[in-house]
């Protein structure tokens, strides 16, 4: 669930961090998932991305389509290859603090979808996508109830 589906309205955008947009039920899995665990998860779950954590939930990387689809190209199949192989190590995060404009240009910056979320030791939080960032933006601009005031 995120805050933002429980916003009322009339929020400063700007002030917005990702504890505001971020979805805390995330899939996630560990570094022996196979490929085609994840390929599946990707497809079934419709989002182009899974973080992979450690024993203690800290973000270890981030398995992508582009990674899974680079292991089929280069001969590898799904089933046999683990997250730990073929993800992406040190995946760029932000955490609860990070505020909605930084969020933004990262997104736009490096072409993400999706960012993980992480506290202050590394442990998987959330993760925030461009549309959960966009809902926010539209509940922002939304009235606040009458009896709010």
């Amino acid at each position: 669930m995120r805050r933002v589906d429980y916003m009322l309205g009339g929020e400063d955008f700007k002030k917005m961090s990702a504890a505001h947009f971020m979805q805390t039920d995330v899939y996630y899995y560990p570094k022996n998932a196979t490929g085609d665990k994840l390929a599946t998860a990707i497809t079934m779950g419709g989002f182009g991305s899974v973080p992979i954590v450690d024993k203690g939930k800290r973000l270890v990387g981030i398995i992508s389509e582009f990674d899974l689809l680079k292991a089929i190209t280069s001969g590898k199949e799904l089933e046999k290859v683990t997250a730990e192989e073929i993800m992406t190590v040190s995946p760029i995060c932000v955490t609860e603090e990070t505020l909605s404009e930084e969020i933004i240009q990262l997104l736009q910056e490096k072409h993400l979808i999706r960012v993980p979320v992480v506290d202050k030791n590394g442990t998987l939080v959330g993760v925030v996508a461009r549309r959960d960032i966009l809902q926010g933006y539209l509940k922002s601009k939304e009235s606040p109830p009458p009896w709010w005031f």
